[in-house]
């Protein structure tokens, strides 16, 4: 879920080619579930899968979007989750009996023929395996990009790099990565292009915005704490049920006028079963290890024909042309983004 604060944030359009050369640390299972609940057939809402009825949506996404990356000259390091807090168990249930719930809906929808919400339904039945962890780093590792292993929360270990200057942007579609004190955030990283709106017929454009922390605060005329305290009032994934009646801008507003923690807490009911102080001590000093090594190496075809093709079933003629034209812009040196991606690091 992630905090929901974006209606507050000022955002610049960009375009891919804007992030030539530049490292992104991408919340790994931020993208992942994104192509797991958006790579779905049309008709029936199911997820791509192989000869054996394996899930090869979250594949599908990951070699095409990364050949785009790497095409652009963008460099991504994909920040994968470890352990989540203890303050998280009670999100991590809930959204278990959501997509459960969904998955009903979706059968329901499917058997009854209700078109316009068997893709919703789908869409929120989503889940991510730790087969598909693994296999998502196998194919990664092919495609030469970098893994970083969290020992908790990706987004806070991708700010954390950000901070360090190991990379440019940290990249997911939730804001969290703002209240870790990202200096800046990518969003629609993943999903750039023509996207349809859920239950309507409408396409609309979707292009990756850049979110800067300094701008956040200072239109907002707030610390980053408050932002934090912003972010507890609206939801997190420690309180996800926030604050009953405190939306995005009125939260704003009352931090605005409450300023501290003390003084915020005071004026509220806090309802949640994880202590306040906690949550706020977590943001401002989440998690995170400094033993990581930021490698990118050659893509290895073979691998990747052996991950795609022989493995799941992928077309070998698509693979074969996707990694060609790659691999030709390389060896000519046409692109100079791609010259600035393939030195070794």
């Amino acid at each position: 879920m992630g905090v929901q604060i974006s209606q507050l944030l000022p955002k610049q359009e960009i375009r891919l080619e804007d992030l030539a050369n530049k490292k992104i640390a991408i919340d790994a299972f931020n993208i992942i579930f994104q192509f797991l609940s958006i790579i779905r057939q049309k008709d029936t809402g199911e997820p791509l899968r192989d000869s054996k009825g394996r899930i090869t949506s979250h594949l599908s996404g990951l070699f095409y979007r990364n050949l785009k990356f790497l095409e652009a000259g963008i460099k991504p390091i994909y920040v994968f989750d470890g352990e989540p807090p203890k303050m998280k168990r009670s999100t991590i249930r809930e959204r278990e009996a959501k997509r459960e719930e969904a998955l009903k809906k979706w059968e329901q929808a499917l058997k009854e023929g209700r078109k316009e919400d068997v893709m919703v339904y789908a869409q929120a039945s989503s889940k991510l395996t730790d087969e598909m962890i693994d296999e998502s780093k196998k194919l990664l590792k092919a495609l030469g990009i970098p893994i970083v292993q969290a020992p908790s929360e990706g987004e806070a270990q991708a700010s954390h790099m950000v901070l360090k200057g190991d990379a440019y942007a940290a990249a997911s579609q939730d804001s969290d990565s703002l209240l870790f004190g990202c200096p800046r955030l990518i969003r629609n990283l993943s999903i750039t292009g023509k996207r349809k709106m859920p239950r309507q017929e409408k396409w609309i454009d979707i292009n990756p915005e850049l979110i800067e922390l300094e701008n956040v605060l200072k239109e907002l005329g707030i610390t980053r704490e408050q932002l934090i305290m912003i972010g507890m009032l609206v939801g997190t994934d420690y309180n996800p049920e926030g604050i009953a009646g405190f939306g995005p801008k009125k939260a704003l507003k009352m931090v605005q006028e409450k300023r501290t923690l003390k003084n915020l807490l005071e004026s509220i009911e806090w309802r949640s079963e994880n202590d306040p102080h906690e949550i706020y001590n977590f943001f401002l000093n989440p998690k995170v290890d400094d033993n990581y090594e930021i490698k990118f190496g050659e893509i290895d075809k073979e691998m990747i024909k052996k991950i795609m093709v022989d493995e799941h079933d992928f077309s070998e003629d698509r693979i074969e042309s996707n990694l060609n034209k790659l691999l030709e812009a390389k060896k000519k040196g046409t692109q100079s983004s791609l010259a600035g991606w393939f030195k070794k690091s």
